[in-house]
Formats: structure tokens, C-alpha cells, sequence
């Protein structure tokens, strides 16, 4: 070997040392991930549960950190300012990546420059009535709003919210006019739409189902491109004339803007192993989300998808949270 060789392989074996000592010091300190949710809700389980089989990757732990308020914007806004190195991640429904830039006039942070992870899962929003209305299907209940018009109540959890928003996409599509309830969460709109108080009601399918089994609610159409294994007797607006009418409540992760590729790579890697794991999957099939895990390319063709839709959606109904 001549000394030119040996110094240039001692110098590569040197640079190798290095790159897996960084790789090693990275493994070696806690993932954050924030919610920007309360805990005990949808938002809050998927990632616990993911989180769990995480752990084995990350020594000094993975952190679930609950950071409520302003819609998502102060969770998501911590993120956004977080140093770009894959250690801070945002584990959130549509609100702060997709929708709110076009809900508040002005907002801390720019979501178009969240670097994409995945997506954790969907979840199909569903159209649920109070049983002691003589409807079955959406057909029927079109023509019984239509019949009534200004009359038929719908809840939402809140203004600006994916129930509120999903609301107005169908009677966008419908020609139909309900009169909104808005309320703070999912939990007291089932309890009014359960006594009557209202009579309508666009939920996520997990915190509806239940109601619907019991036969205290009824679901008549599933807004998703297929039907929900968890609902699978229930058909999809598609398959009762409303091609146009999906909307799935999603969960994404999406990382600080300018977070390097490679790490994201990583990131996305990771997580969609966790979602292949039969206790994860069934966890999440409690919750009727169907995991995705996809790679942050689509996922932020997804993101940006969904992003224009509810901007036209919101334009239409004038909908504003300033």
C-alpha cells in the first residue's frame, strides 16, 4: 500500500466514524411530538399508539406533548419555529397544515412550508340523524331538507371545524339550506343530536359508531371512496349519487420547514413500520381510522389536495374565524 492510499483510506475511514457518530448522537435524543389537540380525542390516540412502538428507535424516549389552542395554531406554531433537525414533529388533524390559512386572516407561521412526513391514517366522516327522522338513506334526506328548508338543524364542533366545513360541501352539492348549531367539541353535539335537540350531524365515523350500533343514531352515508370496514353495511355518498361528496378527516405528520430530506426519509420509515404492526392496526381500527404510513411525497400532494378544496369550500360559505 503507498502512503497516498493509506492516508486517503485512513481519511475516509475517519469521515465514516464521524457520519455514525452524528447518526448515533441523533438516535440518542428524545422525538417531541406535538399535538396540538386536548388529549383522550382521535388526534391524541393515533399518535400514542404509534408512539409506543417508536420507542425502541429512540432511547431517550418519544414524547406526546399536548399543545391546545387557537384551533391548532399554538401547537402547530411551536413546531413551525422549532429547530429543523427532526427532533419536534406536529401529529395533527387538518386544522394548522391545511385548512386554517384560509379560516384566519392572519396567521404566525406559513403552512405551505411544513416539510411532510406521512400520514398516519384517514378517517371517514359520516352523515348521522336522529332516528326520529323519516329518512334511510341520502337520497331521502335530501328531499326531506329540501322540503324543509331553514328548517333541519345540523351541529358541528365548532366553527370552522371539518364537521362545520363538511356540512357546508354537502349542501354546496345538494342545493340544500340547514340552519347551523355550532358547539365546543364532538361530545355535546352527540348528546343534543341523541335528544333531539338537533337533527343532524357530520361527525368522524369513530365517536358516531357506537351510537349507530346501539341504534340511538342513525349513519347514512360514508364520505370516502370506499366503504368503511368498520361500517361496511353503510354505503358511500358516491354510491348514492353524490360522487363529489368526500371528505375524510385525515392525521398527519409534518416536520419544521427546511428539515432535511434525508431525515424525513428516516422519519417516514419509521413510522410506516410502526403502522404495519398488528396491535397498532387494531388499535387504530377501534378508532375506524384505516392507516396509510404514505412517504412525504404524496403526502404532500395530499396535503396540498385537500388545502384547495376547503379554500373553495370556505370561500363559498363565507366561513371566517377572525
Amino acid at each position: 500500500m503507498t502512503p497516498a492510499l493509506a492516508r486517503r483510506l485512513g481519511a475516509a475511514c475517519l469521515a465514516a466514524t464521524c457520519l455514525l457518530g452524528s447518526a448515533a448522537a441523533q438516535t440518542t435524543q428524545a422525538l417531541r411530538i406535538i399535538v396540538p389537540y386536548p388529549a383522550g380525542g382521535t388526534a391524541d390516540i393515533l399518535p400514542r399508539v404509534v408512539a409506543e412502538k417508536l420507542r425502541p428507535q429512540f432511547p431517550a424516549g418519544v414524547l406526546i406533548d399536548n399543545r391546545t389552542g387557537a384551533g391548532g395554531n399554538i401547537g402547530a406554531e411551536s413546531v413551525f419555529r422549532a429547530e429543523p433537525d427532526g427532533n419536534t414533529l406536529l401529529a395533527s388533524p387538518p386544522g394548522p397544515i391545511a385548512i386554517n390559512q384560509h379560516l384566519y386572516k392572519k396567521m404566525a407561521f406559513d403552512p405551505s412550508k411544513w416539510e411532510p412526513v406521512t400520514v398516519l391514517a384517514t378517517v371517514p366522516n359520516v352523515l348521522v340523524v336522529n332516528p326520529r327522522l323519516p329518512v334511510k338513506t341520502v337520497q331521502e334526506f335530501i328531499a326531506y331538507a329540501k322540503a324543509n328548508p331553514g328548517k333541519v338543524t345540523y351541529g358541528s364542533q365548532g366553527n370552522g371545524t371539518t364537521s362545520h366545513l363538511t356540512a357546508s360541501l354537502f349542501m354546496q352539492l345538494t342545493g340544500t339550506e340547514m340552519v347551523h348549531v355550532p358547539y365546543k367539541g364532538t361530545a355535546p353535539a352527540l348528546v343534543d343530536l341523541v335528544g333531539g335537540q338537533i337533527d343532524v350531524f357530520f361527525d368522524n365515523i369513530s365517536s358516531s359508531l357506537p351510537f349507530h350500533q346501539a341504534g340511538k343514531l342513525r349513519i347514512l352515508g360514508v364520505a370516502d371512496d370506499q366503504r368503511s370496514a368498520a361500517l361496511p353495511d353503510v354505503p358511500t355518498f358516491a354510491e348514492q349519487g353524490l360522487p363529489a361528496m368526500n371528505a375524510v378527516t385525515w392525521f398527519a405528520v409534518v416536520a419544521p420547514p427546511a428539515t432535511p430530506p434525508a431525515k424525513v426519509a428516516a422519519l417516514q420509515k419509521s413510522f410506516a413500520g410502526a403502522l404495519t404492526q398488528p396491535e397498532v392496526r387494531q388499535k387504530f381500527a377501534e378508532q375506524g381510522a384505516e392507516p396509510r404510513g404514505w412517504d412525504p411525497a404524496r403526502t404532500g400532494q395530499f396535503i396540498r389536495a385537500e388545502s384547495a378544496k376547503w379554500a373553495r369550500v370556505i370561500r363559498s360559505a363565507n366561513v371566517s374565524l377572525d
